[in-house]
């Protein structure tokens, strides 16, 4: 948790840092999308954000909120394997806590063998400490690009949807709420099933200090990506519920 806690505020520094050099240049008229000269970047990161926000708009009347909602979902849903992936990998590691924990205590004056005999447990139990932050990292540029998509295309930052401006931050801080509220009830719901988060103080000032962190970030952040932010959330709590559901039979163990 600790580890995706650090990626988190990467990405989401990198957004803000986006947005600075982005409205720098020229407040009123951020850079164009030219996948033509804007090179890899445009060509093959942005650029199809656009389009697909473009197509969608049209399926949907031209209305570019719902656009952002259905390419938000569609974007979790090509990446559910991988999280997947990732939650039943976390869900193991929490149950081999007890037994990494023994390894520190017995070899605590060899630092080298406890490393030894921790990778030892993980290949036994077919277990990879670092997969757990992957998705996160597959996300990095999933809302970067997502973020230029909308700040660059002239449509979406003049659009309007529900109470929003898609361009500009929720004047009445609705969306920043929904995002820390929900980002709160992802994480609460993952430590539910799995006692042993519970009892980490680390992993319990983390389920406090990340929706803060969305809280403060969303407000100065496009409600257009405010609102990624909670349909995202929603489809997280949804997938962990069903993932947890399906793979913990009565015994507590993972079902493969």
């Amino acid at each position: 948790m600790l580890k995706r806690f650090g990626i988190l505020v990467m990405l989401l520094s990198v957004t803000v840092l986006s947005s600075g050099c982005l409205t720098a240049a020229n407040p009123n008229n951020p850079l164009p999308i030219n996948p033509e000269t804007g090179g890899i970047w445009d060509k093959f990161f942005v650029y199809p954000f656009k389009w697909l926000l473009m197509e969608s708009a049209d399926l949907f009347n031209g209305s570019y909120g719902l656009a952002i909602v259905a390419v938000t979902l569609l974007v979790r849903f090509l990446i559910l394997p991988l999280m997947i992936k990732q939650l039943k990998s976390s869900k193991r590691m929490q149950e081999l806590q007890p037994e990494l924990t023994k390894i520190r205590d017995k070899y605590k004056n060899d630092p080298q063998k406890s490393q030894q005999e921790m990778i030892k447990l993980y290949q036994v139990h077919n277990v990879n400490p670092l997969s757990g932050c992957l998705p996160i990292l597959v996300q990095m540029p999933i809302l970067i690009a997502f973020y230029h998509a909308i700040v660059r295309t002239e449509q979406i930052r003049s659009h309007d949807f529900l109470w929003l401006q898609l361009g500009k931050a929720d004047p009445f801080f609705i969306l920043p709420i929904v995002a820390a509220i929900t980002t709160y009830l992802q994480q609460w719901i993952t430590m539910r099933k799995t006692p042993s988060m519970m009892e980490n103080p680390q992993m319990k000032m983390m389920l406090y200090a990340m929706p803060i962190m969305i809280l403060v970030f969303a407000i100065s952040l496009p409600s257009a990506l405010s609102l990624y932010w909670v349909i995202g959330n929603l489809f997280s709590i949804a997938q962990t519920y069903f993932i947890y559901r399906d793979t913990t039979p009565k015994g507590g163990t993972v079902n493969e």
